[in-house]
């Protein structure tokens, strides 16, 4: 009877006159196999590396050359068809599955004492120098196309191409600098830029898209303020339901025992309505979903359980990691099964050399801006610019975007600029990624080589308001007024540290509300972007 029972699927497809579903349903196993299989290698050869402190293969790279290796042993045998069915996915499902618990968990796991201390140089180089960095690649990628030296575009499109490519995803760069003990105040920069330049970089991307779809009476300031417009209301979107979640967790008593189950799932499933709202109305759900991820880490997390504090940050952390591997797998993959257009290679050598000239603009002119600010003992170094500047690889978000440009763009355009992205993705993951241990002990900004902690501690003089009190306003007489704004933007940065302290954390968080401020070490549930908060806040407060 058993064997009746086994044999009555192949039967019923037969009978049906669709014989075809049997092979489609081994095709699926097959291909699902294989994803799981590259999953786990991937995980396994990043355990090994790192338990070898081998720094030039990173685990991001090791999942590219998986993905790469994979799609050409498919290319060349005969499984090419039936794998590309079963591997493939759309940009669709890419941006509602994959990166949602990518950008989450990047909020999520930012640890509030570096992030909030650094938070006006985080906010200056996120905001003012992802917006310079796009405006320079766009313009130079269209000046290139104006004398003929790479393939021409139009303005709005190399606008599209300057904003997608400029958000940075420096993953590979930021695991090497917790092995090797980079300043804390060095890796929330990297880590905080790179989390919120996502953001930007989406705005700016749906800016320019708007604008080529309705070109009539567009001016640059609609530009900006358009830009504003999605930005800041995708943002306040996203804190709202943050709050929102505060106060619920506070005020519905879910942390006793037999309702630990219930109130995971409600802190599980915030994020996503977050995303779903700010997509509804319009905004950036990606947007939205990371600023709920970095206020409901500073409100709500604490009004959770211990025990829904463990599972909801293990889980957040499992699926990002999940969610991230499988994004580099499925990039060398279809690096080496898609057709790319390389009939343009021109274009992709110039952009190459265009990202990291707008780069260098970002970065040194936003520190020339802070410095101004700061007291010259606490001026960001010359060292720390510079590996500032090489953090900026690219990554999932980028690929994310040029794989939406495929089908926002037409004539080709799309398919030209992700493939140049392609290109960039990995260049920067394979050689910055791999030479960022050596570039760090060359800068001497790491572990005991790192020059700048003994002078910042030695000059620190910070007062309880969290800025530099009687050093604030040193300096000639004849400083510009250009200098006094932004010292009194730095003043209201602490103005804004000392409201979060007297009201906002009182009214969202119950008793123990600031108490991964101090013990993030301590925590069972720290994971391994909470380390950053270990070891000295050199700069707290100079923002």
């Amino acid at each position: 009877m058993a064997t009746g029972v086994a044999a009555a699927p192949p039967v019923v497809a037969s009978a049906t006159g669709s014989p075809g579903t049997v092979d489609e349903q081994k095709a699926a196993g097959v291909g699902i196999l294989l994803q799981i299989s590259m999953l786990v290698l991937s995980f396994v050869l990043g355990h090994i590396l790192r338990r070898r402190k081998f720094y030039y293969l990173p685990e991001a790279s090791g999942s590219l050359l998986i993905g790469m290796i994979v799609g050409g042993l498919a290319n060349i045998s005969n499984t090419q068809k039936s794998t590309r069915r079963w591997f493939n996915f759309r940009e669709d499902f890419f941006l509602l599955f994959l990166l949602p618990p990518i950008i989450f968990q990047s909020g999520f796991s930012l640890a509030p004492k570096p992030f909030f201390s650094n938070f006006g140089a985080i906010i200056t180089f996120a905001i003012l120098g992802t917006f310079i960095a796009s405006i320079v690649t766009g313009l130079l990628v269209y000046v290139g196309g104006l004398i003929y030296i790479i393939y021409r575009l139009p303005l709005v499109e190399c606008m599209m191409f300057g904003a997608l490519v400029s958000a940075t995803d420096p993953v590979t760069v930021l695991s090497i600098f917790q092995e090797l003990g980079t300043d804390t105040n060095l890796y929330a920069l990297v880590f905080g830029e790179s989390v919120l330049n996502d953001a930007v970089a989406i705005s700016l991307y749906r800016t320019m898209a708007t604008m080529r779809t309705h070109p009539s009476g567009q001016n640059f300031f609609l530009v900006i303020l358009r830009f504003l417009e999605n930005f800041v209301g995708s943002m306040s979107s996203g804190i709202g339901v943050g709050l929102i979640s505060a106060l619920l967790f506070k005020y519905a008593a879910l942390g006793v025992e037999n309702l630990h189950n219930l109130e995971s799932c409600l802190f599980v499933l915030f994020p996503y309505f977050s995303y779903m709202l700010a997509e509804g109305i319009g905004l950036s759900g990606i947007v939205s979903i990371l600023f709920t991820g970095i206020v409901m880490k500073r409100y709500t997390f604490s009004n959770l359980s211990e025990d829904s504090q463990r599972f909801t940050a293990r889980f957040f952390h499992l699926l990002s990691s999940l969610a991230e591997a499988f994004v580099f797998i499925y990039m060398g993959f279809d690096i080496a099964m898609e057709r790319q257009s390389w009939s343009h290679v021109g274009f992709i050598f110039f952009s190459i050399i265009f990202i990291l000239l707008a780069r260098a603009a970002n970065v040194f002119s936003c520190a020339y801006i802070l410095n101004l600010a700061r007291p010259p003992h606490c001026q960001i170094p010359r060292q720390y610019q510079q590996a500032l500047w090489y953090s900026g690889l690219r990554g999932a978000m980028a690929f994310a975007l040029a794989l939406q440009s495929v089908h926002d763009l037409p004539d080709g355009h799309g398919e030209t600029i992700f493939t140049a992205t392609t290109s960039i993705v990995v260049l920067t993951v394979l050689l910055i990624g791999g030479s960022t241990g050596t570039m760090l002990e060359a800068l001497q900004v790491v572990g005991d080589s790192n020059r700048y902690h003994q002078l910042y501690e030695e000059n620190s003089d910070v007062n309880d308001t969290g800025y530099m009190g009687q050093n604030y306003d040193e300096g000639p007489s004849t400083s510009s007024k250009f200098k006094s704004k932004l010292r009194d933007i730095r003043r209201s940065t602490s103005s804004f540290a000392l409201l979060d302290k007297n009201y906002l954390t009182p009214i969202f968080t119950s008793q123990n509300g600031d108490r991964n401020d101090d013990t993030p070490d301590n925590s069972p549930i720290a994971d391994k972007e909470l380390t950053v908060s270990r070891g000295p806040s050199d700069l707290e407060g100079h923002d």
